[in-house]
């Protein structure tokens, strides 16, 4: 993954913690270490209801998220790891030990999920992602319809993911605990796009075991502007 694809990413971060952007601006490259901040949640608790409610995002934020985080950053603390961007730590997740593979997937894979949301949703697909939807999938609703699939079936806990591949095709998939497509124990790599978290924390308070009603819902909150921004940097 390039480094302008990984700044792009991780926007909402670098904005969310002042002291995270300085270490980039003067290093290159986002330390792996104790440096790390907790981004601040780009919105309220209560900004994605009805479809996600407040007491869920807050729970799913504050004590999933940030317990990833705590964890991740405790495990590769003194590492060789240590200073490698996320981007290169993941392209060797086959050789991480488990805490730094469950909860580095844990802390990143959340970024992307709080970014790629907003209430309510906002606008529709740039039309040049829309054209690239259409060009991978054959129309719009099949590409709905593929990852909601993905999300709906994906066994346990898991994610759903729209990733562009090195050439800049489109694909779904699913992957299991805190993997992502960044990873290199996926099957099929690439940039991911967007994201669905489909782990029950992220929605049982409100739809139980109603997981596919979650799923269908997601279409009311995904943040476009952001799915896009994450495809032209990828381009």
């Amino acid at each position: 993954m390039k480094r302008r694809n990984f700044i792009s990413l991780i926007g909402t971060t670098l904005a969310a913690s002042p002291v995270l952007a300085q270490l980039y601006n003067e290093t290159g490259s986002i330390p792996m270490a104790g440096q790390y901040e907790f981004p601040k949640l780009p919105y309220a608790y209560n900004a994605l209801e009805p479809y996600i409610d407040a007491q869920t995002m807050e729970l799913h934020y504050s004590k999933h998220h940030q317990g990833y985080y705590t964890k991740f950053i405790d495990a590769i603390k003194g590492t060789p790891e240590a200073n490698l961007t996320i981007d290169e730590l993941f392209a060797k997740t086959s050789t991480l030990n488990s805490a730094v593979r469950n909860n580095g997937g844990g802390f990143y894979n959340h970024l992307l999920f709080w970014e790629n949301m907003g209430g309510p949703a906002k606008t529709a697909p740039s039309a040049e992602l829309k054209n690239a939807i259409e060009r991978d999938f054959g129309t719009f609703e099949k590409f709905k319809e593929s990852f909601a699939n993905a999300a709906k079936t994906q066994f346990g806990s898991g994610w759903a993911w729209l990733t562009a591949d090195n050439n800049g095709k489109l694909f779904v998939s699913s992957t299991p605990n805190q993997d992502n497509p960044l990873m290199d124990v996926v099957a099929k790599r690439g940039t991911p796009l967007l994201t669905l978290d489909v782990w029950e924390h992220a929605y049982y308070l409100h739809y139980q075991n109603r997981r596919p009603e979650y799923v269908d819902n997601f279409w009311n909150i995904v943040n476009w502007d952001k799915v896009s921004e994450r495809f032209r940097s990828v381009k």
